[in-house]
């Protein structure tokens, strides 16, 4: 069985920052970190190929060379070979460039029964590049998966919905996004991490891919972030005290003396 999993290396966002003038995010001096949802795609990715002998599992990633690092930390995870899709004509590309640049990469890389993405990116949260990678593989797809079980070449999913699931049925080739109810992903094993740093990585531009030009990058992307920011901190609120009823009556006069009422 041949899985591939999509991954993102992603500023850590306990430690970001945005520019108050210009709106974006400050990434100098920010750790990168794996996308926590991608974390949940290998993790099960790794499980399946616990589970069924012969299971090749590979990572592939769009970005700067520094995701080498991010890389290297899913093969100490166990997976068995990375790519990584790199070139300046790639920069700035929104969900539709990226997931245009992705599946050339994965049609490169092969036949395959499983792609697995994150549900989201945290940098991003749109939600979007898996089920637009699908659309351009033109396979079948299933979002927001938080159980998974394969049996003859059918998959058996658990979709996630705000108030409970749904059980679906999709034969392979078909990709699946993954929520962190899915799994908890394993830590790098210590005999592994030396292992990674000795593996290659496979680094593509975009000569390297079948993909148009004016389809990546940041000319070919219809969506542009406009602005960035972190919302005002609330003000302090106000304590009643006394009595219920006192409290009340005091609640009151406040909403009147602001007008609300």
């Amino acid at each position: 069985m041949k899985i591939i999993v999509c991954v993102k290396q992603v500023p850590d966002t306990a430690e970001v920052k945005i520019d108050p003038k210009t709106g974006t995010l400050i990434r100098e001096g920010v750790p990168s970190i794996l996308n926590p949802d991608d974390a949940n795609a290998l993790e099960e990715a790794l499980k399946i190929k616990d589970k069924y002998e012969g299971t090749n599992v590979s990572v592939v990633t769009m970005g700067p060379n520094q995701a080498d690092v991010m890389l290297r930390e899913c093969l100490a995870m166990g997976a068995d070979d990375a790519y990584l899709i790199s070139d300046r004509a790639f920069a700035g590309s929104d969900t539709w460039a990226t997931s245009n640049a992705i599946a050339s990469a994965i049609r490169k890389i092969g036949e395959y029964d499983i792609v697995f993405a994150g549900r989201q990116a945290i940098d991003g949260d749109t939600a979007q590049v898996g089920p637009q990678i699908s659309e351009k593989l033109d396979i079948p797809q299933v979002t927001y998966v938080e159980k998974c079980s394969i049996e003859n070449g059918e998959l058996t999913v658990n979709r996630q919905l705000e108030d409970g699931y749904e059980v679906i049925k999709v034969r392979t080739p078909a990709l699946l996004t993954a929520v962190k109810e899915l799994n908890s992903p394993r830590y790098m094993a210590a005999d592994k991490i030396f292992e990674a740093y000795k593996k290659p990585i496979t680094v593509w531009n975009i000569n390297d891919l079948d993909v148009n030009p004016e389809v990546v990058g940041l000319k070919a992307s219809p969506t542009r972030v406009f602005k960035s920011f972190t919302p005002d901190p609330k003000g302090k609120g106000t304590m009643m005290k006394g009595t219920p009823s006192e409290a009340v009556e005091q609640l009151l006069v406040n909403l009147k003396q602001k007008h609300i009422i």
